[in-house]
């Protein structure tokens, strides 16, 4: 019975009334531990999280502010939207285009690259937004793309291509066209210290086919800076 008592004391020692060895467990997580679980709350919190802006979400403004000096989805539809406004707003468009006795066929030529930067992707966004006005302006007939842009190929015009009369009057009459929409992208780039300004400029024509004409003319800038 003493050596069952004394064994019985020493366990006591040992674990402590908690269970546990030396009775630390019932005072609490050790240091250790809150260091683990703030490191991982902090890891939790600098996450990337995805986001969905746009109309109809909850960062309507998400894709306002500017990220870098490259055109994006916002300066395309600016550019595409003073463009078409001037072009509906024009003499052309109330003599030559609304009193023709049937609607004009347009199609509309790549627009050349005269910038540095890469902007093929910006172009044919471009290119789509302005044979969406046409379209839905409800006085013209326009080609669609992929058909002319199969024609284009067979008589060796890219995408980015400078206008050429001899061949656009080739392709006009294959694709049953009246006018052609062609133009150019520039730049200027400057920089100052740590800020770097670069403005583009489209310029924007609708050429008669047949003659040759240029029946509109209109030039839309939108500059984008990048400063520090």
């Amino acid at each position: 019975m003493a050596i069952a008592r004394a064994e019985s004391r020493t366990d006591a020692q040992i674990f402590g009334r908690s269970g546990a060895r030396g009775g630390r467990l019932a005072d609490g997580p050790t240091p250790t531990v809150w260091i683990l679980v703030g490191l991982l709350l902090l890891a939790i919190g600098c996450a990337p999280r995805a986001l969905r802006g746009g109309a109809g979400t909850e960062n309507p403004e998400l894709d306002e502010p500017a990220l870098s000096t490259t055109l994006d989805r916002e300066d395309v539809r600016w550019l595409a939207k003073r463009t078409t406004e001037a072009l509906l707003a024009s003499s052309f468009w109330q003599r030559d285009v609304e009193q023709a006795p049937s609607p004009p066929v347009f199609a509309i030529w790549p627009i050349e690259n005269r910038t540095t930067q890469h902007v093929g992707d910006q172009l044919l966004s471009l290119l789509s937004s302005l044979e969406t006005s046409l379209v839905q302006s409800g006085d013209v007939l326009v080609v669609a793309r992929s058909r002319q842009r199969e024609l284009a190929e067979e008589i060796g015009v890219q995408q980015g291509a400078m206008f050429d009369p001899s061949r656009a009057r080739s392709l006009g009459r294959q694709l049953g066209a009246e006018y052609f929409v062609t133009g150019k992208l520039t730049s200027v780039d400057e920089r100052l210290g740590n800020t770097r300004r670069v403005q583009y400029t489209l310029f924007i024509q609708v050429i008669e086919i047949e003659t040759g004409l240029v029946t509109f003319q209109h030039e839309s800038t939108r500059s984008k800076a990048l400063k520090g």
